[in-house]
């Protein structure tokens, strides 16, 4: 799966270690063992790995190691990441398109970017510079945490986002009372709120969000 790429960056660690031909082949192949994890950790298992790899000669320990760290980095890399923070950017992004902003796309890469591109960085420095405690940066960060606060922030983009879209749409409501418009996108948000809990994706929820008034706006 992902163990290509695994290789290739440990190739340099090869070169400057100086191995010979056996050497360099006993490595390369115990890479080329299946090995899958969240992108974005990689570089906190790559990390540890090269620590141990230089440290150690026991090519077992070192397998023991990434298969201990790529289940947890995996289910910590897609709840924060693919369940929370690409959502969040992405209705970020959505509700300033709404509004006329003509970089909201460029805003969104952005807004996303940063995150991903510092713990994939100071993942490989930390994970190179305590090895097998590497995994003490990555629980240092929350991220479990920071997914449910992240996904309330969406919510509410979402609810701003539906009033965005019912007023550029205004005339589905035009026949609605102010008190009664709110007290609908309050039910929204509150709607939102409750399928969130549930443990619904935030990006399901946006484009079923959008479908349904875009279909009421005609």
């Amino acid at each position: 799966m992902q163990n290509l790429g695994f290789v290739f960056a440990v190739i340099p660690l090869i070169k400057s270690a100086g191995m010979n031909g056996i050497e360099a082949a006993r490595v390369l192949n115990r890479h080329l063992q299946m090995f899958n994890t969240h992108p974005c950790l990689t570089g906190a298992v790559l990390g540890s790995v090269v620590k141990l790899e230089e440290e150690i000669q026991d090519g077992r320990e070192v397998e023991d190691l990434k298969k201990a760290l790529m289940g947890p980095y995996a289910a910590i890399g897609d709840a924060f990441f693919w369940g929370a923070w690409r959502p969040f950017s992405a209705i970020g992004g959505v509700v300033l398109m709404m509004e006329g902003v003509l970089w909201a796309p460029l805003i969104f890469l952005i807004l996303y970017n940063p995150v991903p591109f510092y713990v994939r960085l100071k993942g490989f420095i930390e994970g190179y510079r305590r090895c097998r405690r590497g995994i003490d940066f990555i629980g240092g960060l929350h991220l479990p945490g920071l997914a449910g606060k992240v996904r309330w922030i969406s919510v509410v983009l979402l609810g701003i986002l539906a009033v965005s879209i019912s007023r550029n749409a205004g005339h589905a409501f035009a026949i609605v009372p102010n008190l009664l418009i709110g007290l609908l996108f309050s039910g929204v948000i509150l709607l939102c709120f409750w399928m969130i809990t549930r443990g619904i994706s935030a990006m399901k929820i946006l484009y079923g969000t959008v479908a349904l008034l875009l279909l009421v706006s005609f």
